[in-house]
């Protein structure tokens, strides 16, 4: 019989993810067939799934974590912001619409029956589901018609496990202040807690672990201290990607914009040891040294080039290419790079049309129609071949196409300044292709000689035996019902 064990947290961003993926890992060594699962998740960084969908990129490090090739049951809600108060509603791997967050509240309880149908597709394929809650169920504001912590858990009878980041202080008051606030019947889905991010020796929490015990009358699954190699997995916040301090080496500048998406392309460059990546935040001008700047993906393309223009980084990209610096725009930054982008029918906001960048000489028109799809292309420069993936509205067109940047399946993909000196590509993912990183690199003056993905597992790995080291597995698996 399938069990399942959700992992909740007392807040955003307490390590409920990590936990999750070693945990995966962890019981995937027990032989276990094992999937995660994510009821809702907010993200603008995203994974083409192999059945065509798009789900949190978590979810496929998870997936990765488990040995399996992530599906959209996976991650059957997936919300990502696109306006301060709005969001695109993607279920079950497709958009099904545009909402603002209030109507989202009166939207979510429709939701809860796909949800459990993805849920129930993985306990039949899987002898365990590990699910991983999103904000905290200490919003009880939110409680009415919630399908992301305690309204999934008591949906489907799943055990919870309640997770507290000792690093941000009061985790005390975070675990029983929780269990305050709690309706008497959601924390009794509780089975137990975990304390995450601990720094120095956990023994001095001792008596602190054992009054949440008292307290609460929950049991506790071990004190799990900080794992300093998590900066070496795919980060799904742009907020988390930590490149090492670096003096020197080739200088990649990516320009943070507000709607950042799909900055997995990152996370490879980030730990070359060759490269020195500045995430530049808004406010700062772009470096006079940087050899190459990045425009990564948006999920409004119109949106963060008015915010680019804004910073006056648009003023600064000029005066780079003038100085022979190198321009390198993927997707939305792709679109950014031409002479215009248009949105006759108002996808991604009002209808309109602004001025590019004018970099290079294509034009970009939104249109409904949504690419999602894995590709192997070949560069062209290099002659090096990658496996990548689309995830997009619009179509690019104008002069600078013939001069692609990359080929797929025959077709040119992309393009290229007369100089050479800007491209722009609608393909993500293609610096985790070894080869082609160190020949795109090598064009600029740089070595490498990183194994990306063998790293990313031997992290996995890692992080499993951490979980293993510090919490009480066999209790956790047990637990799961």
């Amino acid at each position: 019989m399938t069990r399942a064990l959700m992992i909740q947290g007392t807040g955003s961003n307490v390590g409920k993810s990590m936990l999750v993926a070693g945990l995966a890992r962890a019981a995937r060594r027990r032989g276990l067939s094992v999937a995660p699962f994510k009821p809702q998740n907010m993200s603008n960084n995203a994974a083409v799934t192999a059945d065509g969908g798009e789900i949190g990129r978590a979810q496929a490090l998870q997936a990765m974590a488990a040995g399996l090739d992530p599906v959209t049951d996976m991650n059957p809600v997936l919300l990502k912001p696109e306006t301060d108060v709005g969001a695109q509603v993607i279920v079950q791997g497709k958009r099904l619409t545009t909402a603002r967050a209030r109507e989202y509240q009166a939207l979510k309880p429709t939701l809860l029956n796909a949800v459990l149908d993805s849920f129930a597709r993985l306990k039949t394929a899987h002898d365990l589901v590990l699910v991983e809650g999103a904000g905290s169920p200490a919003e009880v504001n939110l409680r009415q018609g919630d399908i992301a912590n305690m309204g999934f858990a008591r949906a489907a009878d799943v055990p919870v496990i309640l997770t507290g980041d000792i690093d941000r202080g009061g985790v005390i008051a975070q675990i029983v202040g929780t269990q305050a606030v709690l309706d008497t019947d959601d924390a009794a889905q509780i089975a137990g807690f975990i304390i995450n991010r601990f720094r120095g020796d956990p023994s001095l929490f001792d008596d602190g672990y054992a009054l949440i015990e008292a307290r609460t009358g929950w049991k506790g699954y071990g004190v799990c201290p900080w794992f300093p190699e998590a900066w070496r997995l795919p980060a799904e916040d742009a907020l988390d990607i930590a490149a090492p301090a670096r003096a020197d080496g080739l200088h990649i500048v990516c320009l943070r914009l507000s709607r950042i998406a799909n900055f997995d392309d990152l996370d490879p460059l980030a730990q070359e040891p060759g490269v020195r990546l500045t995430m530049l935040e808004a406010g700062r001008a772009i470096p006079g040294d940087a050899d190459l700047v990045i425009l990564p993906g948006s999920k409004s393309t119109r949106g963060d080039l008015a915010f680019l223009k804004s910073q006056g980084w648009d003023i600064d990209l000029a005066a780079h290419v003038r100085r022979g610096g190198h321009v390198l725009g993927l997707c939305g930054g792709y679109q950014m790079l031409g002479r215009s982008v248009s949105d006759p029918d108002g996808i991604e906001g009002p209808a309109g049309r602004d001025q590019g960048l004018g970099l290079l000489d294509v034009e970009t028109t939104m249109t409904p129609d949504k690419r999602l799809t894995r590709v192997t292309a070949r560069h062209l420069a290099s002659g090096t071949s990658f496996s990548g993936y689309e995830i997009h509205i619009g179509a690019t067109t104008g002069l600078d196409c013939q001069r692609p940047f990359a080929e797929v399946d025959g077709v040119p993909e992309g393009a290229i300044s007369a100089d050479g000196l800007v491209a722009g590509s609608y393909l993500h993912g293609m610096f985790r292709d070894d080869a082609f990183r160190a020949a795109y690199l090598a064009a600029l003056g740089a070595t490498s000689s990183m194994a990306y993905g063998s790293g990313v597992e031997a992290t996995l790995n890692a992080l499993a035996d951490h979980v293993e080291a510090h919490l009480d597995v066999e209790g956790l698996l047990a637990a799961a019902r």
